[in-house]
């Protein structure tokens, strides 16, 4: 039968620290080793989330942007729209013209979907559809890679929204 040997009990007091010394380093070395193999994951989590919040706030404020585009085009598209009878190719340069001002980067396209037939007034009612793109830029390193569109490494993702409004008549 084999009995287990124990180390040996430190002499001194001096001993003794040394010991604890040197479990204390190899505790540290472990948590460092820890840190560094799960910080990268927590900062990529961290600054996804941050770049979804930033891509929500780009989303509402092309929202926005698409709504007042809508009240534009529908005021001009009919035909008392600017007093000359509006159009769809007025409304078009109008709208082009606001956006300019509101989002620089952004493109925006307008087109008339008829939606009945007004009885009263013995006209069609019509709707003016309108059509932003925004290229919305990503700030945050890492979730760019993950958030954004062809081609990798231009920081960007393509933001469509489209509004509906009636044409005043």
């Amino acid at each position: 039968m084999s009995v287990k040997q124990l180390p040996p009990e430190p002499r001194t007091a001096q001993e003794a620290r040394a010991g604890g010394f040197l479990a204390r380093i190899k505790r540290a070395g472990q948590v460092t080793v820890e840190l560094l193999l799960v910080l990268p994951v927590f900062m990529l989590l961290l600054f996804c989330i941050m770049e979804i919040g930033n891509l929500g706030f780009q989303l509402i404020l092309a929202h926005h942007c698409t709504y007042e585009l809508a009240r534009i085009g529908s005021l001009i598209a009919g035909p008392n729209g600017t007093g000359s009878g509006g159009g769809l190719s007025l409304a078009n340069a109008k709208m082009k013209n606001a956006v300019q001002k509101m989002l620089p980067s952004a493109q925006v396209s307008g087109s008339l979907v008829m939606t009945g037939y007004d009885q009263q007034a013995k006209v069609p009612t019509k709707d003016i559809k309108v059509t932003l793109t925004y290229p919305a830029r990503l700030i945050f390193p890492g979730s760019s890679f993950i958030l954004e569109d062809a081609p990798k490494g231009s920081r960007k993702r393509t933001l469509t929204v489209e509004m509906r409004m009636p044409v005043e008549w």
